[in-house]
């Protein structure tokens, strides 16, 4: 396979040395974004170091220093709803879903690192490893209302998780979260300045003694600083524990803080049926069981929105295709949306099961 460039390079890397499986993400230019060859060849590593006693911890990074991974190849999935072939959709995400649950029970320890950017489908391969790092360059966000779609990859899971109502605030809005929320959030495990990341892959790697990664990795942890969102909590709290979004957006505008008003008008610019179902997904998501149970819940809707939803073409068309920043969604406003507009949403059924 070639990369953007021409070069035949292989988009995932995969070495085992000195008791370390390392995978890395090799799309820079991309910022090392998924697509079904790399969800591919990251679960042929695991599955063939799975059983190799000579690898006993695994490290997953991304080329460049741009980021980890931006997300999943959205462009491919506008390209397959827009040539009528939506059932396509459900041959990625059942691979990349199935990877995501892989690396959550994966019997070796699995250390990510997410440097930059994190999101969208980086969050499914970092929010669920053993041991999460981020530096002081990460943004970790799940951007999906932005596109008229709902936060996948067992990002449900993640933001049901996080303190609060903070998961339905990171998932209604997209915001970006640095390095001290993804670990106030729960996203994240450790902060190691980016500077001492060759450090740790090397001790990762050459460790002399029984140490476990964790043990390894404190050696260039640094405590994080303040959370932004930890100090943001009274207003989101308040807000966003409201029923649905118009109540959520009516308390918004109600608070003194200007940057609960900015989020108002943030949400009333993103789709009304995405913000409904990701606020319903997240609320779902914390009386679920396990991850699977999250990710069969979110191919549901992933292929809902595939199917049936034109908003999710259209907010990619708006954000990546044309790039007008101009999104016509349906309905148009949340005011309009009618107060069961999520129920079909979770009564779909995909012909194929995720699991089976």
């Amino acid at each position: 396979m070639t990369d953007e460039t021409g070069n035949a390079e292989p988009r995932v890397l995969a070495r085992a040395r000195g008791g370390l499986g390392h995978l890395t993400l090799n799309r820079p230019r991309a910022i090392n974004a998924l697509d079904l060859d790399m969800v591919d060849g990251l679960a042929q590593a695991l599955d063939a170091w799975d059983g190799d006693t000579d690898v006993d911890i695994v490290l997953l990074d991304g080329a460049g220093e741009r980021g980890l991974c931006a997300g999943g190849d959205v462009r491919g999935l506008y390209d397959q709803i827009s040539a009528g072939r939506p059932e396509d959709t459900g041959i990625f995400f059942r691979a990349e879903y199935a990877l995501n649950a892989r690396i959550a029970e994966y019997r070796k320890p699995i250390v990510v690192i997410a440097d930059g950017i994190t999101m969208g489908g980086g969050i499914g391969l970092a929010g669920h490893a053993a041991i999460r790092i981020v530096t002081e360059r990460s943004r970790l966000a799940m951007p999906e209302t932005r596109i008229g779609f709902t936060p996948d990859v067992g990002g449900s899971w993640l933001l049901a998780r996080a303190p609060g109502r903070l998961g339905e605030y990171l998932g209604l809005t997209g915001a970006a979260m640095d390095a001290a929320d993804a670990i106030y959030t729960g996203f994240a495990d450790h902060l190691v300045p980016s500077a001492n990341l060759e450090g740790l892959r090397d001790a990762l790697e050459t460790r002399a003694d029984p140490s476990s990664p964790t043990e390894l990795v404190l050696l260039f942890d640094e405590t994080a600083g303040p959370s932004r969102l930890e100090a943001a909590q009274v207003w989101i709290d308040d807000a966003f524990a409201a029923d649905t979004v118009a109540e959520i957006v009516r308390r918004l505008r109600a608070r003194p803080e200007a940057e609960a008003i900015a989020t108002a008008d943030l949400l009333e610019e993103l789709s009304p049926i995405g913000l409904a179902v990701t606020l319903e997904a997240v609320r779902r998501a914390r009386a679920l069981p396990d991850l699977r149970a999250a990710l069969a819940e979110e191919y549901r809707l992933v292929l809902w929105f595939a199917h049936t939803q034109p908003d999710l073409v259209e907010g990619i068309r708006a954000q990546l295709v044309d790039k007008d920043r101009s999104p016509r969604w349906v309905p148009a406003t949340i005011t309009e949306l009618p107060t069961d507009a999520a129920a079909s949403a979770f009564a779909y059924e995909p012909v194929v099961a995720l699991w089976g």
